[in-house]
C-alpha cells in the first residue's frame, strides 16, 4: 500500500513515515500542497494523510479539487484544528476520517487500517475464496486452512492490486503503475505473479493471454 503523506512538521513527518515503514506501507512524505498535489499525477498512492496548514495548497483545498475530478483514494486529515466548524469543512471536502494532532501512532494505524477496509472491501474482515483460502482485510495476510501463506513484499502488493480490482483484468502497466510507480520490466513482474500463482493452493488468479491478470468471484 503507498501512502501520500503532506505534513509541514518535518519531525511528526519523519515520524509517521518511520513508524509506517516498519508496518509495510511504502510513504511518500511532502510539506508542500502543491507539490504533494502534482505527485498525485505522476504516481497511484491508496492513502492520502493530509495536513490541513501546509505552504502552497492546503489540505481542505488539495482534496476538494482532487473529488471535483473524480479522484475517490480514501483521505485522512491530520491537524491540530478543534472547531467544529473545521471538522465540518474537513468532511465536506470528501475525506473519510480525521484525527487531530497531537495523537498517538498506534491511533493512526487503526484509523487508516479502517479507512482501508472500509474503502477497498466494504468493511469485510475476511474473504472467502472457498477451499480454506481466506484474505484477512485487517492484516492483509493469505491464510489457508488457519495457516499463514508467506509472501514476499511484492508479493503481497500484486494480490492486493489484484483484488483492489477483482473481477477486472489488471495489464502489466496497471502494475507498473499502483506498485512502483514506473517501467518495470513485464517479464520480472510475470516472474514475480507466476511465483505468487505457485504458493497459491487455489487457481484463482487467473492469466489473460495479452491482456494481463483477474481475480473472478
Amino acid at each position: 500500500m503507498r501512502v501520500l503523506l503532506l505534513e509541514d512538521e518535518y519531525m511528526l513527518r519523519v515520524s509517521i513515515t518511520e513508524f509506517l515503514n516498519d508496518l509495510g506501507y511504502e510513504v511518500m512524505g511532502f510539506s508542500n500542497g502543491e507539490k504533494a498535489f502534482d505527485a498525485i499525477y505522476e504516481t497511484h498512492f491508496d492513502l492520502y494523510l493530509l495536513d490541513v496548514n501546509v505552504p502552497g495548497m492546503s489540505g481542505f483545498e488539495l482534496l476538494r479539487a482532487l473529488r471535483k475530478e473524480g479522484n475517490k483514494t480514501p483521505a485522512i486529515f491530520l491537524t491540530s484544528m478543534v472547531n467544529v466548524n473545521d471538522l465540518q469543512e474537513g468532511y465536506s471536502s470528501g475525506c473519510c476520517d480525521y484525527i487531530r494532532k497531537p495523537f498517538d501512532l498506534t491511533e493512526l494505524q487503526l484509523r487508516i487500517m479502517h479507512a482501508l477496509k472500509s474503502h477497498y472491501h466494504e468493511g469485510e474482515n475476511r474473504i472467502d475464496f472457498g477451499g480454506g483460502l481466506v484474505y484477512d482485510t485487517e492484516h492483509f495476510s493469505l491464510n489457508h486452512n488457519d495457516k499463514a501463506i508467506a509472501l514476499s513484499k511484492t508479493e503481497k502488493e500484486i494480490f492486493a492490486v489484484l483484488l483492489k480490482h477483482t473481477n477486472q483484468i489488471v495489464s502489466v502497466e496497471m502494475f507498473q503503475d499502483e506498485i512502483w510507480g514506473e517501467y518495470v520490466d513485464p517479464a520480472n513482474i510475470r516472474v514475480q505473479i507466476n511465483n505468487l500463482r505457485k504458493k497459491l493452493p487455489l487457481d484463482i488468479i487467473q492469466n489473460r493471454r495479452g491482456l494481463g491478470y483477474i481475480i473472478e468471484r
